[in-house]
């Protein structure tokens, strides 16, 4: 008779191939304890629910607004992280500089010129298309 079953050496094949292939359990334990550590790397003080590492400032200020009562300061429920945020400027483009530059001047805006009259005395004219006589 035979020495087992197709299903028993299938599984064989597979267990021998991710030996050679896979990652050792050291791997794989160190794996899993970082994906575990960066789903929980920010966690509000207040009601202790955890956000991934690249949770932005503007996702952890939501959270306050949308979960917290009003008036809870951002500060209190990620002392680190929302310590500076200003909900008005999510993105920080605003920043107090502290020196005498102040807030960036605006770019000056180019004139648009209506007038094709200059167009025109440069000696472009009519367009005429291909083909078509007159």
């Amino acid at each position: 008779m035979g020495k087992g079953s197709n299903v028993q050496k299938a599984q064989q094949a597979r267990e021998r191939n991710a030996k050679k292939l896979g990652k050792s359990d050291e791997e794989r334990k160190a794996a899993r304890e970082k994906s575990l550590a960066d789903a929980a790397a920010f966690m509000c003080v207040l009601c202790r629910q955890t956000f991934m590492a690249n949770a932005k400032p503007p996702l952890l200020y939501q959270h306050v607004v949308a979960k917290h009562p009003a008036g809870t300061d951002p500060a209190v429920c990620f002392p680190t992280h929302l310590k500076d945020f200003d909900p008005n400027d999510p993105k920080g483009e605003t920043k107090p500089t502290g020196g005498a530059g102040g807030a960036p001047k605006p770019k000056p805006k180019k004139k648009k010129d209506d007038n094709l009259d200059d167009l025109l005395s440069a000696g472009l004219g009519p367009v005429q298309k291909k083909g078509s006589k007159k």
